[in-house]
């Protein structure tokens, strides 16, 4: 693409640093920004040790490792990240971050970049009114984890032109990825069907239908599922589940959409999943055991 040779990604963790990953093997120059040089160290050593999993599992060769870290550059002010033709927002899925992220931004871009938000689940039309660019604001909503997910969902919001439309689909597929157009609703279309699934597999769980185990084997070998609804919601995090649900419920105004009471027991808990030790399952010993 000669349109974006340079991408920036603001957020280091899981969702940034898949990012980060497949954006440097297509041969992009990414410039990497979190709030601390800690988290961008942290997000940088997630690349390399993915990076190295592929190639053991021969997915990549070991001559491409060095020359994608390489384009991978560590950035610390948004003034900086802003100078991308492609700015991706991988925060934490809370819209007043996000919000204040964008604003942040703004002043600092050129006046032809696109803003993007890996958002889950929130209006990217809502996200692009607080910018000077609504007109070139778009959602890119990657599938965790990245570097093995072929789907990044498109959202266009009310205002999103035609171009930054074309633009923003081109750059996805130049990473290998297919995608998929969402109308701007609430959760879009994975997390649409995929959250409330989870949530009532935590009803079912909440209710005394089954237990952890039976729940997960049950979709697993009775839906031909590759994970189990539990163990599924303990890898995306919990917090991101009962946040996606709140989206539903606030968004739809409907009942079927009420986050179950025992997913907040767990957030309130901080057991969030498997990147909290805990979760449906707990993961301290290095193998799973059901919490209930």
């Amino acid at each position: 693409m000669s349109e974006i040779k340079t991408v920036g990604i603001i957020g280091a963790g899981q969702m940034g640093a898949g990012i980060a990953h497949v954006s440097a093997l297509a041969g992009y120059t990414v410039l990497f920004h979190d709030v601390s040089r800690e988290r961008i160290d942290a997000g940088l050593e997630t690349v390399g040790k993915n990076l190295h999993r592929q190639v053991s599992k021969g997915v990549i060769e070991q001559s491409a490792v060095e020359p994608a870290l390489r384009l991978i550059v560590p950035t610390e002010s948004q003034a900086d990240v802003a100078k991308a033709a492609l700015v991706i927002e991988a925060a934490t899925e809370n819209e007043e971050i996000k919000k204040s992220i964008f604003k942040a931004l703004v002043p600092h871009l050129g006046k032809d970049s696109i803003l993007a938000s890996n958002t889950s689940s929130i209006s990217i039309t809502r996200l692009a009114s607080v910018t000077d660019r609504p007109e070139r604001f778009i959602g890119l909503h990657f599938m965790n984890p990245v570097p093995l997910m072929k789907l990044v969902e498109i959202i266009r919001g009310v205002a999103t032109d035609a171009a930054t439309y074309e633009t923003s689909r081109a750059f996805a597929e130049s990473l290998g990825k297919t995608t998929a157009v969402s109308e701007d609703y609430p959760a879009f279309i994975v997390n649409r069907i995929l959250a409330p699934m989870i949530n009532e597999a935590v009803y079912s769980l909440y209710e005394g239908v089954g237990g952890v185990e039976a729940i997960d084997t049950a979709m697993k070998l009775g839906a031909n599922h590759p994970m189990g609804p539990l163990e599924l919601g303990d890898f995306i995090g919990l917090d991101t589940v009962l946040a996606i649900m709140h989206v539903l419920y606030d968004g739809l105004s409907d009942s079927k959409y009420r986050p179950c009471p025992l997913l907040v027991k767990y957030v309130e808990a901080g057991w969030l999943g498997k990147k909290a030790g805990r979760g449906f399952y707990d993961y301290r010993s290095g193998v799973p055991v059901p919490t209930r």
